[in-house]
């Protein structure tokens, strides 16, 4: 939640890089750090498994109705029913951004026995049995359980709004563990409390609380078979410790070598390090602007 606005970076007068210890960089300006020269890394790879494991946990338990059941239980309530629930096998997942967790999700959701179709701006390789899709709304129309992993950027804000849930088959699910700028919530309630959709499942709000604690408030509340986390895709033990390790790799690398690789606001550059055995050698690496006298 730690905000790297231009007015903050302008008063960091030695600060060379910058970690960020998750997939989104949107909390830091990035073009003004790279006028002032400072590299800012994320960790891009290492909550893939994470983030998919649990949207294949709420893909099981929105097809039984797994939230809703446990929540009258522990209200004292037996509601056993068969209705509306159904096995995974043979479902169609639509995927949403084919990237790191898009094909580990891929993977794991074909060996449950499930068909996916997916949807991304860039040519990509399909991995196993998994289909390309021509449009986004191809893979509405098509898809039974439709889960989101893209960026948040101008092009994907509120990519999701009335007029794809409403392209949705009828009884489908949606899940979102991307970004919550990406989803209609006002639209997305007004579809599960009409029951255009079976359900959804949401890790990531447009306004999310600073600190743990009571106060979140969300249109979503009350829906009916409806999961809501507190943006805990990532947050595995595994997770942290693999995001712990790539960032701090990535930081002593540009300090120690000069390499850029994986930089988010740099030109990629990988050096590599001057052999301990050579104590004759040194390396300046000097940030600057591109402009005619510079080197002089």
């Amino acid at each position: 939640k730690t905000k790297l606005t231009t007015e903050v970076l302008q008063h960091a007068h030695k600060l060379v890089a910058i970690g960020c210890f998750c997939i989104g960089t949107n909390q830091v300006d990035l073009d003004f750090a790279a006028s002032r020269g400072i590299c800012v890394f994320n960790s891009p790879f290492s909550n893939s498994r994470s983030v998919a494991e649990m949207v294949i946990a709420e893909i099981i338990m929105l097809s039984r109705q797994l939230g809703d059941r446990t929540r009258e239980m522990h209200c004292g309530v037996w509601k056993k029913v068969s209705s509306s629930c159904y096995e995974i096998r043979g479902k169609i997942l639509g995927i949403i951004g084919y990237g790191h967790i898009g094909t580990q999700l891929s993977v794991i959701a074909e060996s449950l026995g499930m068909k996916v179709i997916w949807y991304d701006i860039l040519p990509l390789m399909p991995i196993g049995m998994s289909t390309s899709m021509h449009s986004l709304n191809d893979l509405l129309e098509r898809a039974d359980f439709v889960t989101l992993h893209v960026p948040e950027t101008p092009e994907t804000k509120d990519m999701i709004g009335e007029a794809q849930i409403a392209a949705m088959k009828p009884g489908s699910f949606l899940i979102n563990a991307s970004r919550g700028s990406v989803v209609d919530i006002p639209a997305l309630a007004n579809a599960l409390r009409s029951g255009h959709l079976g359900g959804a499942a949401i890790d990531v709000y447009p306004s999310e609380p600073l600190a743990n604690g009571p106060g979140f408030v969300s249109e979503l509340q009350d829906c009916p078979n409806t999961i809501l986390t507190p943006h805990i895709g990532g947050s595995t033990e595994e997770a942290q410790r693999m995001i712990g390790i790539e960032v701090a790799t990535a930081l002593c690398r540009f300090i120690n070598n000069g390499t850029s690789l994986k930089a988010v606001n740099f030109p990629q550059c990988d050096l590599r390090a001057i052999p301990q055995t050579d104590q004759n050698s040194l390396r300046i690496v000097n940030v600057h602007q591109n402009v005619p006298g510079v080197l002089k």
